[in-house]
């Protein structure tokens, strides 16, 4: 039996030793492959590979987070909701004049409103706070600068107006490497879009 074994082995060894043997004496293998310093390395495409480590909550932040994460599950659907429709938005726009685009963004005025307005009223502040941070995360601007690009200034600076009073600043960004709680809002809403919370 033991001596099967080692048939077999020195086989196998042979047959690796003869197939990278040809492949080397072959010059029309085609592969990804970079040269440094004179030697051939293969190269291989992998796919993106999320740590998960770096987002994971702990309990102690969980408990602690209560709160957050439950606003951050709530506004979250909103936000990612927000960038298809500006994208949406944004493709059809693509070529009108700037008079075809204000009749356009007051049509989709009206149907975010009557499709979305009565449950955006009955978010908390503290909810509301989280979704102009979301929005800006998803779509890379602040609700501010949404408006302006889409309706103009005179309705930006009218919302910007109107939103101070309730103690909001739509042109607050979301910046998770300085800003400690946009950092935790991040982790959640990473946490929550990988099904983990």
């Amino acid at each position: 039996m033991k001596s099967f074994k080692i048939i077999i082995c020195t086989i196998a060894v042979a047959f690796v030793a003869l197939t990278t043997a040809r492949a080397q004496s072959r010059d029309n293998i085609l592969c990804f492959a970079t040269v440094v310093d004179g030697d051939t390395i293969p190269s291989v495409h992998l796919n993106e590979v999320v740590v998960f480590w770096s987002y994971m909550l702990t309990d102690k932040e969980i408990k602690r987070n209560k709160k957050l994460i439950r606003n951050v599950k709530i506004t979250l659907p909103y936000a990612k909701t927000a960038k298809r429709k500006l994208d949406n938005y944004e493709k059809q726009m693509a070529g009108m004049s700037e008079s075809q685009r204000k009749v356009m963004m007051k049509k989709a005025e009206k149907e975010i409103e009557a499709e979305f307005g009565a449950e955006l009223k009955k978010l908390t502040f503290s909810q509301g706070h989280v979704l102009i941070k979301l929005v800006d995360r998803e779509t890379g601007s602040t609700s501010y600068e949404l408006v302006r690009e889409l309706r103009g200034k005179f309705r930006a600076f009218f919302y910007q107006t109107f939103a101070k009073i309730f103690g909001y600043n739509l042109k607050e960004k979301f910046d998770p490497k300085h800003n400690s709680k946009d950092r935790m809002i991040d982790r959640i809403a990473r946490a929550v879009e990988e099904g983990r919370l």
